[in-house]
């Protein structure tokens, strides 16, 4: 089953057309890169699909939580998190002075039923709602090697760890898609293997399909199901990883003749 539909859609700065009729279909379970040179509208498009821009035209179909379907174009950020897409950035969206595990807590806000009074009276549901919501934030951060720092300011951890904390935060929402704005950047080898390892996880594990940014080619090349490329706005190639490496047109684009 397809989650994310995503048809012509295009995306006007003034006279600047930077998006020009892109069409992607992201499956469950299946991880999807986005490659392209800078400027190739990659970010662009993470931004109208999550509703920090608002598409020119085209259709953003979301088959999210409950199984409904929706169309998300021009919902606020926060809406288009409630349907099941959640995100992370590529410059790293932390609050620095609060702990790691507040930081996942904050994630969970969007699933909680606690009313404002529910919160002031402190119920038992409402307890328990905490409770529950300490538990899940411990067990995301678990998952993601994370549990060790619990008490540690965001702004603490190595560079690495604050990705991972982000993606963590980004699963608190309880998303059907997770979307990646170069998630590798910035990081040593080490650290990408990690990432590669956890990314392949989080989609077998969490049953949670991935679509996402990256400059890194041995990492996308090694863990993408299908790759879209952009260049200038528009959709040159669709394919398997195999396919893109072979594609002359990808290659004179962006890969480079060193890369085919």
């Amino acid at each position: 089953m397809s989650l994310l539909n995503v048809t012509n859609l295009t995306m006007d700065f003034g006279g600047l057309r930077a998006l020009d009729n892109i069409n992607i279909t992201v499956h469950e379970n299946e991880i999807v890169a986005i490659i392209g040179p800078n400027g190739a509208g990659k970010t662009t498009f993470f931004n109208c699909i999550t509703g920090m821009y608002t598409p020119t035209s085209g259709d953003i179909l979301v088959n999210g939580t409950g199984g409904k379907t929706h169309r998300i174009n021009g919902l606020k950020p926060n809406k288009v998190t409630e349907k099941g897409l959640a995100r992370t950035f590529q410059n790293i969206r932390l609050f620095p002075d609060m702990t790691v595990l507040e930081n996942v807590m904050i994630g969970k806000h969007c699933r909680t039923k606690a009313s404002v009074i529910g919160a002031v009276f402190r119920g038992s549901e409402t307890v328990q709602e905490e409770y529950e919501i300490v538990e899940s934030s411990y067990e995301l951060l678990r998952k993601v090697g994370l549990e060790n720092s619990v008490n540690n300011l965001a702004k603490n951890l190595a560079y690495g760890e604050q990705r991972r904390l982000e993606i963590a935060r980004a699963l608190a929402t309880e998303p059907v898609l997770l979307l990646l704005d170069e998630p590798a950047a910035g990081m040593n080898p080490h650290e990408t293997k990690e990432l590669d390892e956890l990314i392949v996880r989080i989609r077998d594990e969490e049953n949670i399909a991935i679509l996402l940014i990256e400059h890194d080619m041995k990492l996308v090349m090694s863990l993408s199901d299908k790759i879209v490329v952009m260049d200038y706005g528009k959709q040159i190639a669709q394919g398997t990883p195999t396919e893109i490496q072979n594609n002359p047109e990808v290659i004179k684009a962006y890969l480079g003749e060193d890369f085919a």
